[in-house]
């Protein structure tokens, strides 16, 4: 017999046990149900016409001495009255008989009652002068009538009584015989099915076990364990094929060691090869791993003893804070590559290399490792370094041609320039403005070289931002009247002031300001806004422009990027300063645009706490 098999007959018992105390509950109940409706139903209608009975013949009385009083009119009709309600009880109790002896005692009724009612009828039917003969014949002829009857309705109620009695007490039996059965029956199922469900358990748990011990067995290293196969239920097909996997594992392993071997000497080589440090730390930041390439960046033998931590082997805390926090969040951080530059000194000179963190992550995707990589840019710095001081030493040079060409031109178009022809004047003036948008380029130039020089003074104080917005909508508000744009400012009551440089932070907010302007439709609209998030104060410059295509929105803030199909009115350089003066500022810039529906320029300053705000 399968498996299923027993559990289907171990609860298919269960089951039927179950069904007969459900089904002798329900007799029970049905019994017991009938014995209380023939309480009810049978017996209750003769009692409420015996009593209905007793109660108009005794207002029939009432009548006929009513009349031997003297009262004529009003003792007929009480006896009339009652005599009609009297006969139709009557013939209620005669419908509804349903115990022995109740119809002969019906019948001595109709009799009595009958005899009663002619000798009473004479006397309410006729009129005369009450006196000692007629309450006489009252006390001879009609009382011990009436008396008669009304003992027999009497009997006929107390007989009903009686029988209702009875039937109480046949159901209390009925029951109590149900309670006593039923509980017999359900304890007699639960004990079989207890045991049944034992001797099932024991059954099914005993192979179990046996699975158990050969798992610890195999976990421990020993693959010639076997369990005992016996029957031919799931369970002992399960054990033919749980030995054949012990079998197969350990013929597998046998093979596999060299080949793990072989893997992992390969792995090593690997890392070896590799011209990057690459560090590899545990969950508590100590060191796992690291390559040759690693060991002489840190200037460290790789003999130096063992347990080696984060803080011990890189001399920049924030790395160390950075994978920490990487491994509490379990998400690689996210920043942008100029974020991602640490500097060790080797010898005299500084060594730059670009970081990077990835996660190791086991069969069951949970996190097991940190591998930190460390590519060496020092060389792109010295000629990133080399050609800004190229470009800086350029644009110095031409800032003296430059400017005497564009003083020459002016004074031709101030003094000559009526006596030339009109294409003459037309090249002289298109020569004027490309004189002065080349000095605005060499200026940016110089500007751009000094930021990331850090040749560039910052005069950091505490600013208002609400003063920075309000001078932004002073400066740039004939511009969007004439373009009919509204200009708007959203700031928060409580926002803190943040330190910047007012005066470069206004050069960033203007730029920004100028390219929305610059883009946005005829009756548009350029909002302000900022708001505290953290230790930070947000500044946002918002349009309902065009917005940027996908492609350029990672390379907006480099150096002579401009958007093609856009009108070009700049340099391509304003983007990559304000990228330059925020970062001086320890903030970031980004952008957020959809096609079609506006750009937000967004970059961060640091708040200002409430105990700087009092000073």
């Amino acid at each position: 017999m399968t498996l299923k098999k027993k559990i289907l007959v171990g609860y298919g018992l269960s089951f039927a046990f179950m069904g007969l105390v459900v089904a002798l509950a329900v007799s029970n109940l049905v019994s017991l149900g009938k014995a209380t409706d023939a309480i009810l139903s049978e017996n209750y209608r003769s009692i409420l016409a015996a009593e209905n009975m007793v109660d108009a013949l005794e207002r029939q009385d009432s009548g006929t001495l009513l009349v031997l009083l003297a009262e004529f009119d009003e003792g007929a009709a009480l006896f009339r009255k009652n005599e009609a309600i009297f006969l139709e009880w009557l013939a209620r109790a005669k419908d509804n008989i349903t115990i022995k002896g109740e119809s002969g005692l019906l019948q001595t009724i109709d009799a009595d009652y009958d005899a009663y009612r002619q000798a009473a009828g004479r006397v309410v039917g006729l009129r005369f002068d009450p006196s000692a003969s007629g309450r006489m014949d009252y006390k001879r002829q009609i009382f011990p009538l009436f008396t008669k009857v009304r003992e027999a309705c009497i009997k006929l109620r107390n007989l009903n009584e009686e029988t209702m009695y009875t039937a109480s007490v046949n159901a209390k039996k009925v029951a109590h015989n149900a309670i006593w059965s039923t509980m017999f029956v359900a304890a007699s199922a639960l004990v079989v099915a207890l045991i049944f469900s034992m001797i099932l358990a024991e059954r099914i748990a005993q192979p179990i076990r046996r699975f158990m011990e050969a798992s610890r067995h195999i976990s421990a290293g020993d693959y010639d364990v076997q369990v005992p196969v016996g029957g031919s239920d799931e369970l002992s097909h399960l054990a033919k094929e749980f030995n054949q996997m012990a079998t197969q594992v350990g013929r597998y392993n046998a093979l596999n060691i060299e080949k793990v071997i072989a893997e992992k000497n390969k792995s090593e080589a690997v890392l070896e090869s590799i011209a990057d440090g690459l560090v590899i730390f545990d969950l508590e930041l100590k060191v796992a791993g690291i390559n040759p390439a690693a060991w002489q960046i840190f200037e460290r033998s790789p003999s130096t003893e063992p347990g080696l931590r984060c803080a011990d082997l890189l001399p920049d805390a924030k790395l160390c804070d950075l994978i920490r926090s990487a491994v509490a969040t379990g998400q690689p951080p996210s920043m942008p590559d100029e974020q991602r530059i640490v500097c060790f000194n080797r010898g005299d000179s500084p060594a730059h290399y670009l970081f990077s963190i990835t996660f190791i992550r086991g069969v069951d995707r949970d996190l097991s490792g940190i591998v930190l990589l460390l590519k060496d840019i020092t060389r792109l710095k010295q000629v990133e370094q080399l050609k800004s001081d190229f470009v800086m030493a350029a644009s110095h040079e031409l800032r003296t041609p430059l400017t005497s060409l564009g003083m020459s031109v002016d004074l031709l178009l101030e003094h000559a320039a009526h006596r030339l022809a009109e294409k003459d004047r037309e090249l002289l003036v298109a020569a004027h403005e490309e004189v002065h948008r080349m000095k605005s380029l060499v200026s940016n130039l110089l500007d751009l070289s000094k930021i990331e020089a850090g040749r560039i003074d910052m005069e950091f104080e505490n600013v208002p931002v609400s003063t920075l917005f309000a001078h932004m909508q002073t400066v740039f508000k004939s511009q969007m009247d004439l373009k009919e744009v509204t200009f708007s400012a959203e700031v928060h009551e409580e926002l803190p002031p943040v330190r910047a440089d007012a005066n470069k932070i206004a050069w960033v907010l203007s730029n920004l300001v100028s390219n929305a302007l610059r883009y946005v439709n005829q009756g548009g609209h350029v909002v302000l806004r900022a708001q505290q998030r953290g230790a930070h104060v947000h500044l946002t410059v918002q349009d309902d422009g065009p917005g940027i295509p996908e492609e350029y929105q990672t390379r907006i803030f480099h150096k002579f990027v401009q958007v093609k199909g856009q009108e070009a009115g700049g340099s391509g350089l304003g983007l990559a300063i304000c990228k330059e003066i925020v970062r001086a500022h320890g903030g970031a810039i980004w952008v957020e645009s959809t096609p079609g529906q506006g750009s937000s320029f967004t970059f961060t300053l640091a708040a200002i706490g409430l105990e700087n705000v009092s000073t």
